[in-house]
């Protein structure tokens, strides 16, 4: 089955596309990737979705056009997947839209809101669409995140030590795959996005992030300031926990600015730079993890990663890439492997990494154009991940 998935992470740069031939071969899931797009968000779109994000105040008639507008943008990135990687055939498309809001209380999660109508998918290629992937597994009383932990696990699983999966989005999370045991996932906090916050408040408005981590790499690190946001409770709870921008966001870092006055905006960068790098380095600690295979957008930061590295001696950082997956495309194909995994009747989440009270299957189907038929239902879950090499894409 060719597979197109799509996502836009919690930096809303814009749309990653991947897609995979995906097939069921015993306790094992194969995956021959078959290319990536990454497709920047038109700016009037992109200030359309930064006008809804928490803390920001927004109307129905926002949140409408938002979803409008990401759905549309999404069918325009499926139907350049279908002819640009699929080679004009494609079976299935899986969108994970672009989350608004992550409702939390109390540690669990009450709700999850992701925009970008899929009827605009299924209508512009008339392939059936999977989406709202979250919802069902917060309706299991979990936590709806990391969902990438299914594809790390599948990847992951049989590796020698305690093997990990670290994703450097706008928010970090790690999945740890321990030897005989259940594995375990959780956001450790953020990697980009209060970065991303104060480049663009340093900045005006002119610059989006740090680049190639060269404003960190010039500043000095403040200990008064560092020491104030990891007292931040979220980094004591346990897991399974999850969080984004609706905690992390431009006030809250100005909020500690005021406490903690630092002399100049690369202090600041480099400041937040390492509370990733500390807090994810925390919980890899606590787990044991002797091999960390790292993607997102913050692999492309070399100073994140240096410091990633200096507080973990002796664990090993490879990419994905490394593994076979590409790291840029990882979510995309994460999402993709969700869809297939929900028509075939398998689950697209684990209970030990999202703390749902059982596993289910993922999302919403949307028929396409066609008469809806779905694959027989798989007759047990695949256990690993097996990559194929790449050959060109025919139609």
């Amino acid at each position: 089955m060719r597979v197109i998935g799509l996502m836009s992470g919690t930096s809303y740069d814009g749309i990653e596309v991947a897609a995979a031939e995906l097939t069921l071969a015993g306790d094992a899931l194969v995956m021959r990737p078959l290319g990536a797009l990454s497709l920047p968000y038109p700016e009037e779109l992109r200030a359309g979705i930064a006008a809804v994000l928490p803390p920001a105040p927004a109307t129905a008639y926002d949140l409408c056009r938002v979803d409008t507008g990401v759905g549309r943008a999404f069918a325009d990135a499926a139907v350049r997947a279908v002819s640009e990687l699929c080679g004009g055939a494609a079976d299935l498309v899986v969108s994970h839209g672009q989350t608004v809001y992550h409702w939390v209380e109390d540690g669990a999660v009450r709700g999850t809101l992701q925009l970008g109508q899929p009827a605009w998918i299924a209508e512009a290629t008339g392939l059936p669409v999977v989406s709202d992937l979250r919802s069902r597994d917060v309706a299991a009383g979990g936590q709806g995140a990391p969902l990438v932990s299914m594809l790390d696990t599948l990847l992951l699983r049989g590796r020698q030590g305690v093997p990990a999966a670290l994703n450097l989005g706008g928010i970090a999370n790690v999945t740890v795959v321990p030897p005989g045991g259940d594995p375990v996932a959780f956001d450790t906090g953020p990697a980009n996005a209060l970065l991303d916050a104060a480049v663009r408040h340093f900045s005006g408005g002119v610059g989006d992030f740090d680049a190639d981590g060269r404003g960190a790499a010039a500043g000095q690190e403040n200990r008064g300031l560092l020491a104030a946001l990891l007292a931040d409770p979220y980094y004591r709870m346990p897991a399974p926990k999850s969080t984004g921008k609706e905690r992390f966001h431009l006030p809250y870092l100005l909020e500690a600015l005021a406490a903690w006055p630092v002399p100049g905006p690369e202090d600041v960068l480099a400041t937040l730079t390492r509370l990733t790098a500390v807090t994810v380095a925390d919980a890899c600690r606590a787990h044991g993890v002797t091999e960390l295979v790292v993607s997102g957008g913050g692999l492309r930061n070399p100073t994140m990663m240096r410091m990633i590295a200096g507080e973990l001696p002796g664990v090993r950082l490879p990419s994905s890439d490394d593994l076979g997956v590409p790291s840029a495309a990882k979510e995309a194909l994460a999402f993709a492997v969700l869809g297939f995994l929900t028509v075939h009747g398998l689950p697209g989440q684990m209970p030990s990494c999202t703390g749902a009270r059982h596993a289910t299957p993922l999302g919403t189907v949307m028929p396409g154009r066609a008469p809806l038929r779905l694959p027989e239902p798989a007759a047990v879950p695949p256990r690993v991940l097996r990559i194929a090499a790449s050959p060109p894409v025919r139609g």
